[in-house]
């Protein structure tokens, strides 16, 4: 086995820094407090709209395809970019927030992730929404933006199973099945939002958006949103 600089690690394999880099600001260590939210999921359960795991499932596919998570894919790819003022992709991301849970959840996520990643890696640390931040951050380490965005999803759809599995029954090994099933999804929409820009931000979750609403005024909860 031929060896890098680094014992351990021998070249031509998939641990690069980058995936390293994304591996550290993505996973449930990094302190963006992303254990504390549910995207809308807790009053969705309560509701008794989600109920077992398949319905979870279908739940965070249509987030994916329909609803936050491919508008998120497109404000990181632009804010990656730097074609577009990261301020307006922040007041953009900002107007696509359902419910002041969403955009609370979006702006301490993301002014929590620029302060660390700052400090660390002394990126900007502007006060921008979660995935805005992201792909700022990424674009400064030369970070591909479609390995980011899949990753950032992915990370996404596991915060949010493990949410789901403090509110319903759902064992540990269903959860990952549901998170291997949404994983294609991920990597197609951080392909597919490639090229997307601001105008093709849409969303048709009516239903998660409502549950976004509801949680505002839900009691008792566990979750912030």
């Amino acid at each position: 086995m031929v060896m890098g600089a680094h014992r351990g690690i021998h070249t031509g394999t998939a641990m690069t820094t980058e995936a390293l880099t994304l591996t550290q600001w993505l996973s449930p260590a990094y302190p963006v407090g992303a254990f504390a939210y549910s995207h809308g999921l807790e009053a969705a359960i309560g509701a008794g709209w989600v109920n077992d795991g398949a319905e979870l499932q279908a739940w965070l596919s249509d987030i994916l395809t329909d609803g936050s998570g491919r508008n998120d894919c497109i404000l990181l790819h632009t804010a990656h970019s730097g074609q577009v003022p990261l301020q307006d992709v922040n007041a953009v991301g900002l107007a696509f927030a359902a419910s002041a849970e969403r955009r609370r959840e979006a702006l301490l996520q993301g002014a929590a992730f620029a302060k660390t990643t700052a400090a660390i890696w002394t990126t900007d640390e502007s006060a921008v929404i979660y995935p805005v931040a992201i792909g700022a951050a990424a674009a400064t380490r030369n970070i591909d933006p479609t390995l980011t965005c899949a990753m950032y999803l992915h990370a996404m759809m596991s915060n949010l199973i493990a949410a789901a599995q403090r509110l319903m029954p759902l064992g540990q090994t269903e959860g990952q099945t549901i998170l291997m099933a949404l994983s294609p999804i991920c990597e197609e929409l951080a392909q597919e939002t490639a090229t997307a820009t601001l105008d093709d931000l849409s969303s048709s979750t009516f239903l998660s958006d409502i549950a976004s609403m509801q949680h505002e005024t839900q009691e008792p909860r566990i979750f912030r949103t």
